[in-house]
């Protein structure tokens, strides 16, 4: 084969992976779009689900042009609270997710790992017995800041010793913090029944009378952190193929596993304020959108945005519309992903026989 045959070739293998790629990005852009509408739709149709029957018409002109009619107060006071919190609480988590199992190399990995929910709740918790606090918006800085403190608490127990804060150290970590604040916390409930009482639909992730003045203060930080995650996504596809690798690529991983862990708190602290423990969301979804998108965390996170708040979403409405009863979130996710997580782990298993 002479010069001009194999520069020929060389030129037609180039053009066939363009047309391979343009391919691919046309699809993925589609999708996207098709999620996006999809999640919409979903959106309008939560407006109108509930113990009273509202047309979409009728939701519709109550967020456009708001009146004094009852329609109108269900709408403004009950529901669309109740949709922000799902949909923010959902994207927050989903993402949340995607970056753990990306910084410690465990698809089974999820932000109740790094001891986030256990730190909200026993906040919530001591707020409520020991402050008397009863007030929505500051039980939600609570757990807030509850979720923040068990994260930096499982991170220096994650790293004493020596080898720093390995992933494996930072799981084990995690299950010791959440284990035992859970303990202390279910402790607290017992000898004090009228905070179970108040803790009690908070805890199984009800979003039943959720009110703006809970939502809005935590809403800018979890903007925040979704912006700046989305930002460097770049980054947790390196993470996610193994510290040496990440370090062959120059990036710093413990920097990394450091600004990752920030983030992290950032989501799934401000979902937990918002919207209670919530379980499996940030489990299941990074697992449907890899297996859409492949493993690259530059479609990964924008993804996960859409499916985390549209499974939150519709795990809240479904209940109401098909059993016509108001069944916490946390009780349908955990229905939804006890299966999915033991599916998991016997692929798992059989992966690794």
């Amino acid at each position: 084969m002479d010069g001009v045959q194999r520069a020929c070739l060389g030129q037609s293998r180039a053009g066939r992976y363009r047309a391979f790629r343009d391919r691919r990005a046309v699809r993925t852009a589609g999708l996207f779009l098709c999620l996006l509408a999809a999640l919409l739709v979903l959106t309008l149709w939560a407006m109108t689900v509930g113990s009273s029957d509202i047309s979409l018409p009728r939701a519709l002109q109550a967020l456009i042009a708001p009146g004094d009619e009852r329609a109108d107060i269900v709408i403004r006071s009950v529901r669309l609270p109740r949709v922000i919190a799902a949909l923010s609480a959902g994207a927050a988590l989903a993402v949340a997710g995607a970056i753990m199992q990306a910084v410690t190399g465990n698809p089974l990995a999820e932000p109740g790992l790094l001891g986030v929910n256990a730190g909200a709740s026993f906040a919530v918790i001591l707020a409520i017995s020991l402050a008397g606090v009863t007030a929505g918006g500051a039980l939600v800085w609570a757990a807030f800041a509850g979720a923040a403190l068990a994260a930096v608490a499982v991170y220096l127990l994650g790293s004493a010793g020596r080898g720093g804060a390995t992933p494996l150290k930072l799981v084990l970590a995690g299950v010791v913090i959440s284990t035992f604040l859970g303990s202390v916390g279910m402790a607290v409930l017992v000898l004090d029944a009228q905070t179970l009482d108040v803790v009690r639909m908070w805890s199984a992730g009800s979003l039943k009378n959720r009110e703006m003045a809970q939502i809005l203060p935590v809403l800018p930080w979890l903007a925040t952190a979704l912006i700046a995650a989305i930002a460097v996504r770049d980054q947790f596809t390196a993470l996610s193929l193994g510290a040496d690798t990440a370090r062959g690529l120059g990036q710093n991983p413990l920097l990394w596993r450091l600004i990752s862990g920030l983030l992290v708190v950032g989501l799934a602290g401000g979902a937990v304020a918002i919207a209670g423990p919530l379980g499996f969301v940030g489990l299941v979804v990074p697992h449907i959108v890899r297996l859409l998108v492949g493993p690259d965390y530059r479609l990964i996170l924008p993804f996960a945005v859409l499916g985390g708040a549209g499974l939150a979403l519709l795990a809240d409405s479904l209940p109401r519309a098909v059993l016509a009863t108001d069944m916490p979130l946390g009780i349908t996710m955990a229905l939804i992903g006890a299966p999915f997580f033991i599916w998991l782990a016997n692929t798992r298993s059989e992966a690794n026989a």
